[in-house]
């Protein structure tokens, strides 16, 4: 006799069945509750609303208010659709709208089962808006909670966890535990500190069946926690850390954790440095088990042809394997082709995407597969080298200087990104970015947005740049660098940080925003291990060192030092002593 599950069945029925109301994409600015009439309106005649919509729209406190009050009346309410709708929002607004909302979907007596507010600048501020809601029974029946994008830091990843642990201990004791099944939140800056919060959640909860968290500067400690987290969700299939630095000791802690997760079907660990040694922890354990596998992502992670061959080698086994992309690491032309070799003999020979993409063939190919994965230690030996130069005396340029020159020409040519391919406005600079060319591109001096501000090589007046909307113009920029990786995020970086101090001696707000990404460059050019390359490529930038083909900057350069000057003395600890020393060396000589 056949057992049917009937709660399944009902719940299946009732998604056939939805209803709900759906006002997103309008770009209305919603203030008051004259703004949203029409909203309240169809809640209130509309006798079921199983979801409201509300995304790509900018909500105020006043209007929450009138929405929750027409939400009080829908118990039967299971899913806020609410993604992206506070832009251009004071940080006060938010979370008072997001009290209003709940207490509605509170009074209500309503069941989540999605919560989705991907797309918003909520911050730790934000969660003090959503912590009343999660703590709540409205949420006991959650099974989907989508924060995306939300820029939630890691006091606001460590509020998240207090609320939803203290949700669930509530709904175990009320007889109705807390069974979560999907959590997306990438792009948070949550490091290492805000995913081991996370990670308790999903020790607690071991309910996951999607996990979602790319983007978040999570180092190899955080992975150790995340992934013993992992190992309490047996049902977990889809498992997306993409662009963290996981390297070889996270990709052995992940290997421990796919022992206890047999059912996963996607995994995405593209752009994680694994390198060669992490490729081997991976393939060792996904070699005998996890014949679900439909989707494996290891892309562009420094592996090398041994590492591909032998992940291709695990892999052969899994019959519902549909996609394995493997681009961009540093198999060369033979190490390509044995892979290819491998893959033809599974039981998926079409499952392999192009491997167009080679870092060998552009790089000098040799792997340090040494530990290089302690983000808390200084590269010593570039730190070394680099000191050394900047300690000698004035003959240092004149002596050195070709040579440093050559390498900061080499390396610019390095710069090659798909965000070329892509933003228009990158692809009409690219000789710029090269510095082979004298631009002749007027700045930009209409009204701008952040977007086209970041994403543009020409300079900006006063004028464009007082039009800048944004309250907290450096988060808003940093929005943007966090949508791309590796030397997209460097370009972006170098070049947002130009364009602020070419008006640093004429603007006092562009002079603190310069200064404060000066010190971003750095910071970042440290989390990288590319001080040297990042260094002489800014040198170069602002006249300092000689390139192998003469340019003429379209920014004002003499602002650009000023701003460089500055920035040293408001921040003599920059993280880069040896970059602190070398800008102070060339920059004095050049005075001189």
């Amino acid at each position: 006799m056949t057992n049917f599950n009937f709660g399944t069945i009902a719940q299946e029925l009732n998604d056939v069945q939805e209803e709900g109301l759906s006002f997103e994409d309008k770009q209305l600015t919603w203030d008051n509750a004259g703004d949203v009439a029409d909203i309240v309106k169809a809640l209130e005649t509309t006798k079921v609303v199983h979801y409201l919509k509300l995304g790509g729209n900018t909500l105020g406190i006043d209007a929450a208010a009138a929405i929750a009050k027409g939400l009080e009346k829908h118990p039967e309410f299971r899913k806020a659709l609410w993604y992206n709708m506070f832009s251009r929002r004071l940080k006060t607004e938010t979370p008072l709208s997001l009290k209003h909302l709940g207490k509605g979907l509170m009074i209500a007596g309503a069941k989540l089962t999605v919560l989705d507010l991907s797309d918003n600048a909520l911050g730790p501020n934000g969660m003090v808006g959503l912590e009343e809601l999660l703590r709540s029974p409205v949420v006991y029946s959650l099974q989907e909670l989508r924060l995306n994008n939300c820029g939630l830091g890691i006091g606001g990843g460590q509020m998240l966890s207090k609320a939803i642990l203290d949700c669930h201990k509530s709904s175990v004791a009320d007889g109705t535990p807390l069974q979560l099944k999907v959590f997306i939140a990438g792009r948070n800056r949550l490091e290492n500190d805000g995913a081991k919060a996370i990670a308790k959640i999903f020790s607690t909860l071991k309910t996951l069946e999607e996990i979602a968290m790319p983007q978040n500067s999570i180092y190899h400690a955080g992975i150790a926690a995340l992934a013993a987290g992992f190992k309490e969700n047996p049902n977990l299939r889809v498992l997306n850390l993409n662009d963290n630095t996981v390297t070889e000791k996270g990709a052995a802690s992940l290997a421990e954790a796919f022992a206890y997760t047999p059912s996963l079907q996607d995994i995405n660990f593209g752009d994680c440095l694994l390198k060669t040694h992490g490729a081997y922890h991976f393939a060792e354990a996904l070699s005998e088990n996890h014949l679900q596998l439909e989707v494996v992502d290891l892309g562009f992670n420094e592996i090398s042809a041994d590492g591909g061959v032998v992940l291709a080698e695990a892999l052969q086994n899994k019959p519902n394997l549909k996609s394995l992309n493997l681009d961009g690491n540093q198999f060369g032309y033979e190490g390509r082709e044995r892979i290819k070799e491998t893959i033809d003999a599974s039981a998926n020979p079409n499952a392999l995407e192009s491997l167009e993409e080679d870092q060998s063939e552009c790089e000098d190919g040799d792997e340090d597969v040494g530990d290089d994965d302690d983000d808390d230690e200084d590269d010593e030996d570039d730190d070394d080298e680099t000191t050394e130069d900047v300690d000698e005396d004035d003959d240092y340029q004149d002596e050195d200087a070709d040579e440093d020159a050559d390498e900061a020409y080499v390396t610019s040519q390095a710069f090659t990104t798909n965000l070329f391919n892509a933003n228009e406005s990158f692809n009409a600079d690219k000789n710029l970015l090269f510095g082979k060319t004298t631009s002749t591109e007027k700045p930009i001096t209409t009204n701008t947005t952040i977007e086209t501000f970041c994403l543009s090589q020409k300079p900006c007046t006063i004028e464009a740049f007082e039009s800048l909307q944004e309250e907290d113009k450096l988060a808003a920029f940093k929005s943007i660098f966090e949508q791309f990786t590796d030397d997209n995020r460097l370009l972006l970086l170098i070049f947002t940080t130009l364009k602020c101090a070419h008006l640093s001696e004429s603007s006092p707000a562009a002079l603190e925003l310069a200064k404060a990404l000066y010190k971003e460059t750095v910071d970042y050019a440290v989390q990288t291990k590319q001080e040297r390359r990042v260094l002489n490529y800014i040198l170069m930038q602002l006249g300092l060192l000689r390139s192998e083909e003469k340019f003429t900057s379209p920014y004002d350069l003499k602002s650009c030092r000023y701003a460089l000057r500055e920035t040293l003395k408001t921040n003599p600890q920059l993280s880069s002593e040896h970059m602190r020393n070398a800008f102070n060396v060339f920059l004095q000589q050049f005075d001189g």
